[in-house]
């Protein structure tokens, strides 16, 4: 049974720095292109950022150089470094594992249940 698990959200001051964290367990994890998203309130869920299997990456505009994904796989471990918080990325944040491959969908990935970010200003 996959299973995937986000944590390190909270409540932290615009200009503050978070770490996500993605457990994820019942699948070859580094076959797998894995990705960010988040919710804000009121919205649609959105992409963040994308790590691929070969270790190459893809951001939002609105979180260049600002974040950053990265993946351990030996640990079977996602990661989103962000820091220069501000208000407007509060949203729930949601990591995701789709298998490796020309097409991709995400809608039937493995999705984590989420982790909510507060930036307050």
């Amino acid at each position: 049974q996959v299973q995937l698990v986000e944590s390190g959200g909270g409540s932290v001051q615009a200009g503050g720095s978070l770490r996500l964290s993605c457990v994820a367990s019942g699948l070859v994890f580094s076959s797998y292109d894995l990705g960010w998203f988040r919710q804000p309130p009121g919205k649609y869920r959105e992409g963040v950022a994308v790590i691929e299997s070969d270790g190459s990456t893809t951001y939002a505009d609105f979180v260049t150089g600002r974040f950053t994904i990265y993946r351990d796989n030996d640990k079977n471990t996602l990661y989103l470094e962000m820091s220069s918080l501000k208000p407007e990325d509060t949203a729930m944040y949601y990591c995701a594992a789709v298998q490796s491959g020309p097409l991709v969908n995400w809608a039937s990935g493995y999705w984590g249940p989420g982790t909510q970010v507060t930036v307050s200003s």
